[in-house]
C-alpha cells in the first residue's frame, strides 16, 4: 500500500507532507510554518520547536495517529546553545519508550532555528511494542 497524505500542516514547498508505505508513515521535515498557508513564522527557539512538533502532530492526527506512533525522529537544531532547551521540550512531547532519534546541528542557515522529520508506525504505538 502507498498513500499520499496531504492533510495536516501545509507547505508552500514542493513535497508531500507525508507518505504511508505499508505499515510506515514517512513525514517530511516540519518547521515553524503556519499550518494553514505554509509560510515561515519566525520566533524564539522554543516557539519554533513547539510549532514544528505541532505541525508533525497535525499530519499524524489527520491519519488517526499520534506522537505515540512515532518511532524515529531526525531533528535539526541551528545553535548548539539550544540543545538543553531542545531536550527539555522534546521530553514534554515524547513519552517513554522514546522514539529513536538523531540530532544534527548547524545546518539550517538563518531562516529557521529548528526542524524535524519522522517515521511513524501506523498499526501500533511505541507503548504497545514488545
Amino acid at each position: 500500500m502507498l498513500k499520499i497524505v496531504n492533510k495536516g500542516a501545509k507547505s508552500n514547498l514542493p513535497f508531500s507532507p507525508a507518505i504511508i508505505a505499508g505499515d510506515l508513515m514517512f513525514v517530511s521535515g516540519q518547521a515553524s510554518v503556519d499550518s494553514e498557508i505554509g509560510t515561515i513564522i519566525s520566533g524564539t527557539f522554543e516557539e519554533e520547536m513547539r510549532r514544528s512538533i505541532e505541525n508533525l502532530r497535525s499530519i499524524l492526527v489527520a491519519e488517526g495517529l499520534s506522537l505515540d506512533n512515532v518511532i524515529n525522529i531526525k531533528s535539526y537544531v541551528a545553535q548548539q546553545s539550544d540543545l538543553p532547551l531542545y531536550n527539555k521540550i522534546y521530553a514534554e512531547y515524547f513519552a517513554a519508550p522514546l522514539p529513536t532519534r538523531s540530532t544534527i546541528m548547524g545546518v539550517l542557515g538563518t531562516m529557521l532555528k529548528f526542524e524535524l522529520d519522522g517515521i511513524a508506525c501506523v498499526s501500533t504505538t511505541r507503548q504497545q511494542a514488545s
